[in-house]
């Protein structure tokens, strides 16, 4: 795939997604079962407009289903599931339309709270859509007035779901068949955002009203995530501390010797408010329409600041 973005100076190849590779795996397999025809590419059109021209790999045939592979394509991005093989398998079968399955190395969901039901195989809403769309038109363009059964595998997918968060997220199995609009854009923060959003809505499905929220890191404890005097440091001197101040505060180890420089040179107030105005800024990207609020507190100082709707949550948690 030879189409390109530019990301902080840099150009960036794009590739597609594993929903994109299922789907013309899968409208390959069909055309050729339908019509007895090799098919040695596929052509594509992701639902964000880019039309894709795939070549089609590991072509297997019998009595009554064809089976072929479509190569994983990352573009420029460090995606785990880059050169794997995404394998659809076509089948005629009694039931009219077109079913959907996972196979070897597509996980399975057992957890509430995700794109797809508990037991259903993790092949989320729009890769779906594409499969079907795709297959059905192959049946249309064939005049095909029977059913098809799709199933979708990866063999390397229960190695490689490892490396992902389905684990973490209740995928067992293998890998998810992903994607929104079937290509992969390098760098994308969306990936981590949508990541996110999942395991939130996960919590809420499992009977979690509140959740703690950390700022930024994936591990805060100090010894891996630590940048409290960063933070700090960077919003006194954006409120006129003093150089040699800035380096002070720098060199303080815990949070309370730092609050005392601050207090000492008045910034203590101002520089909390800001802290609480910028917390609500992340809170609302990260969170939408979920209600969510921050305390931030310390041992010696206690409660320092804290976010519009945090009050309103704690007494709703102390009812609790």
């Amino acid at each position: 795939m030879e189409e390109y973005i530019v990301k902080d100076g840099k150009k960036l190849r794009l590739g597609y997604t594993t929903g994109s590779c299922a789907a013309a795996a899968a409208k390959a397999a069909a055309y050729m079962l339908l019509t007895g025809r090799d098919a040695p590419t596929v052509d594509l059109l992701t639902p964000k407009g880019i039309a894709l021209t795939l070549p089609v790999l590991q072509t297997a045939r019998g009595a009554d289903f064809v089976s072929c592979a479509i190569r994983k394509d990352s573009g420029d991005d460090p995606d785990v599931t880059r050169d794997a093989l995404i394998f659809a398998r076509v089948q005629k079968t009694d039931a009219p339309g077109v079913t959907i399955d996972g196979g070897a190395g597509v996980g399975r969901v057992t957890k509430r709270g995700l794109d797809q039901p508990v037991g259903a195989a993790a092949i989320n809403s729009v890769p779906r859509r594409m499969i079907e769309e795709n297959v059905r038109a192959i049946m249309r363009l064939c005049e095909f007035p029977g059913g098809l059964s799709v199933v979708i595998s990866v063999p390397e997918g229960e190695v490689l779901a490892q490396k992902t968060f389905n684990p973490r997220l209740g995928i067992t199995g293998g890998i998810s068949i992903l994607g929104t609009t079937g290509i992969v854009e390098p760098m994308s923060e969306q990936a981590l955002v949508d990541t996110i959003r999942v395991e939130l809505r996960q919590r809420r499905a499992d009977g979690a009203d509140y959740i703690l929220l950390a700022g930024g890191m994936w591990n805060t404890h100090s010894r891996f995530g630590d940048c409290r005097m960063e933070l700090l440091a960077a919003h006194a001197a954006a409120l006129g501390l003093r150089q040699e101040k800035t380096q002070e505060l720098l060199s303080c180890v815990m949070c309370d010797d730092a609050l005392r420089i601050l207090r000492e040179e008045g910034l203590y107030a101002p520089l909390l408010s800001r802290l609480a105005e910028r917390i609500e800024v992340q809170l609302q990207h990260k969170c939408g329409p979920m209600a969510a609020g921050a305390i931030v507190f310390s041992k010696e100082y206690g409660r320092l600041c804290q976010t519009a709707q945090a009050q309103a949550l704690l007494e709703k948690i102390k009812e609790n």
